[in-house]
């Protein structure tokens, strides 16, 4: 009876809920509706253009608002000043810096991705702001893209299921999320300009199905468009692509152009963009060329307008959006006050890191390190120390506090001597800029193979960073390798010692020619605020590493699918890019052609063992309505807890168009305690496994045989199954 009860409950609160939120919408409507008939021709005009370098402007005859947005996908950015590309210098700005998207991806856990949300949202929500510029959801194409640290890697499904939790965590504190770059903005050199071509079905399998996710699933209140073209139109007002996001998608929310994004003024109104950011990079400050109301969407739109040549009608429905998306934020009475800086968001940016981190080679269980042992640890390499929430374009943070993997290394090993060598210098990490070192990198290195010589393990901290031509917005990598002298160091390291354990902190994947020779690998991410107590909670096996890579490591450069076909697949000829690997992006690549990488999709190891066992599927022949459960018992065989990924894809053999030899379908990671045991379901839908037909500009679900694999990397598979669609 009571649970009787209980139910009947639940349906009257979900009635009553349902209710409101619908009369809350009808209400909102008429009050749109009502605001939109007061305003001036002029006053709509100036509410779909930036005002200063990060605020609209709102009407304050009718009291409506400015809205006030901020960079952040891995934190709230400093205060810029209003018409300057400068820091506002305020002493209350300082923020908790959580772990890169890339890290975020690792994880492959999204209820860790909606708390991301939450945690980042009540901190925009406290510093006031309306808009957060992220989540980045480009595809991570080329190991070069300088921006790859922001977005969630190589796979479509992937990002998709990473990115849904993440906008729902921030937009639950009246914030809105603005997902990013859309679309097809896959590499940082030439992103101004460069005309991507690709196919229609590569567009809709690879590239879009993330911003799809974010619209359709996630609900997301706003877009920002990318910088390059797209068959020869600005992401901004590209008519295909923002008919697609408006139209197919039903998306009701605002396109927010990147700062500087914009370059037509008719395009704009009738393509789809709704607010203009950033034209001309200098505000009022020089000319007035650049000045707001010289904005694309400030008076030489009011000019077509008033002449006629564009119906008034295009600048309401901007208007209508733009009003949809302040009721939710800046007009929002019901909002939190939100918060920052709190244990509770530290304690998540640690568990993300945590999870997120992920470990590629242990031989002879190098790692973890027993903390009790009174041994010489040398910590080398320039990322020991240098601060990572800085530098990287508009990600850049300031950090309330950043602990340094060295820092960490010295407070989890209290009884080991911990000797330090910077070993190498990049220079100051300077946005757009290559700022040469005042270090003496020859003494740097001599002195790091000193202390190697003296040391029982050496800890070797290197990769990228977050200079020009790095992990950096702006540009891309110039080179595969390890920059700035780190693979000669490390060989002359290994010549003195070979009980060697390296770290990278990076955002990319990087040749490792070392590989071989060196005893343990960590993928490290930049993991913000706690880097360096969550490397060294992994480091000592406080916390057992569960992460997975969200993209391949290629052996060599040519072995990407990108670079395979030569400079106009990547970075093409500064006017034209074509995306000559289609469909076969990432680990769809590496199968396909049977080129292995030097690290899978997926890939990540664990101080314990699992077992995958008793892999089966609901049926054997499936009609196009039906779902596909796969079940299967996942077993720690280890002597301590852990987390395994259990990954499912699926591949049609002999299909009548190109396919990857599999793509992923579902995922789910299990923590188990020692010895514990689980069966777990992982279901998809048979439409997932459509392909886009560009014949009739429609997916389509193609009858035949298919084959489920299930493993714990696309690398890794434990047993395949065989079905049939009919």
């Amino acid at each position: 009876m009571k649970y009787t009860q209980f139910i009947i409950a639940i349906l009257i609160c979900s009635v009553l809920i349902l209710f409101c939120s619908n009369n809350l919408n009808a209400q909102n409507k008429n009050n749109i509706d009502s605001i939109l008939s007061k305003l001036t021709l002029k006053e709509k005009i100036a509410m779909i253009h930036a005002q200063s370098k990060f605020s609209t402007p709102g009407v304050p005859r009718l009291g409506i608002p400015e809205l006030w947005m901020s960079d952040g996908p891995h934190g709230v950015r400093a205060e810029i000043s209003w018409d300057k590309w400068e820091h506002a210098e305020w002493t209350n700005d300082s923020i908790t810096a959580f772990p890169a998207l890339t890290c975020l991806a690792a994880t492959f856990n999204p209820k860790l991705s909606k708390e991301y949300g939450i945690s980042l949202g009540e901190e925009a929500r406290y510093r006031k702001k309306d808009v957060l510029l992220g989540p980045g959801v480009n595809i991570y194409r080329t190991p070069l893209n300088g921006r790859n640290f922001e977005y969630m890697g190589e796979d479509p499904y992937l990002a998709s299921k990473m990115v849904v939790p993440y906008i729902q965590g921030i937009q639950q504190n009246g914030v809105a999320a603005c997902v990013k770059h859309y679309a097809l903005n896959n590499q940082e050199k030439w992103r101004t300009h460069i005309n991507v071509e690709v196919s229609d079905r590569a567009l809709h399998e690879i590239y879009l199905p993330a911003f799809k996710a974010a619209v359709e699933k996630g609900k997301v209140w706003s877009i920002m468009s990318a910088y390059n073209q797209f068959r020869w139109q600005y992401c901004s007002h590209n008519e295909k692509l923002n008919t697609i996001l408006k139209k197919d998608w039903n998306f009701n929310g605002v396109i927010i152009s990147d700062w500087g994004a914009t370059h037509n003024t008719k395009q704009s109104a009738l393509y789809g963009l709704d607010i203009e950011m950033g034209t001309g990079t200098d505000g009022l400050t020089h000319s007035l060329k650049n000045a707001y109301d010289n904005y694309y969407m400030a008076l030489p739109l009011l000019k077509m307008v008033e002449s006629g040549e564009i119906e008034e009608a295009f600048i309401d429905d901007k208007v209508k959006r733009i009003l949809g998306l302040m009721f939710k934020t800046t007009m929002n009475k019901n909002r939190s006050f939100g918060k920052m800086n709190t244990k509770e968001h530290h304690s998540t940016a640690k568990k993300i890191a945590s999870e997120g981190i992920v470990l590629l080679k242990n031989n002879n269980s190098f790692f973890p390190i027993d903390t009790i042992k009174k041994i010489k640890i040398a910590v080398i390499g320039e990322n020991a120390t240098k601060k990572m929430t800085l530098g990287g374009g508009s990600s850049e943070l300031k950090a309330q506090f950043e602990i340094s993997p060295l820092e960490g290394i010295q407070n989890k090993f209290k009884n080991a001597t911990v000797l330090h060598a910077m070993g190498y210098s990049s220079g100051p990490s300077i946005y757009g800029e290559i700022i040469p070192t005042e270090f003496d990198n020859k003494k740097l290195k001599k002195e790091a193979i000193e202390v190697a010589k003296k040391s029982d393990i050496i800890l070797y901290f290197g990769g990228l960073n977050k200079n020009h031509q790095q992990d950096c917005e702006g540009d891309d990598r110039k080179s595969f390798e390890l920059p700035f002298g780190q693979n000669e160091l490390l060989n002359e390291i290994l010549k003195v010692n070979q009980n060697v354990g390296v770290v990278l902190i990076s955002g990319n994947a990087v040749e490792t020619p070392w590989i071989l020779k060196i005893k343990a690998l960590i993928q490290g991410w930049y993991l913000g605020s706690i880097t360096g107590e969550a490397l060294a909670e992994i480091i000592s096996g406080d916390v057992n590493p569960s992460g997975k890579l969200p993209f391949s490591f290629p052996k060599k450069l040519k072995d990407n699918s990108a670079h395979y076909y030569g400079e106009l697949s990547y970075p093409g000829d500064s006017i034209n890019q074509y995306y000559k690997d289609d469909i076969l992006v990432g680990y769809r690549w590496h199968d396909t052609k049977k080129i292995k990488p030097q690290f899978a999709f997926g890939e990540g190891l664990s101080y314990t063992t699992f077992k995958i066992s008793n892999v089966g599927a609901n049926k054997k022949v499936y009609k196009q309505d039906d779902k596909i459960i796969i079940t299967t018992t996942v077993t720690n065989s280890g002597d301590r807890e852990g987390a395994e990924v259990i990954q499912v894809y699926i591949g049609k053999p002999n299909s009548k168009v190109n396919r990857a030899l599999k793509e992923l379908k579902a995922f789910k990671k299990v923590h188990l305690e020692k010895g514990e045991s689980k069966t777990i379901e992982l279901q998809l839908n048979l439409k997932d496994l459509s392909y886009y037909n560009e014949s009739i500009s429609n997916w389509e679900l193609e009858k035949g045989n298919y084959t489920i694999f299930v493993g714990n990397s696309s690398q890794n598979i434990i047993k395949k199954l065989n079905i049939i669609i009919k």
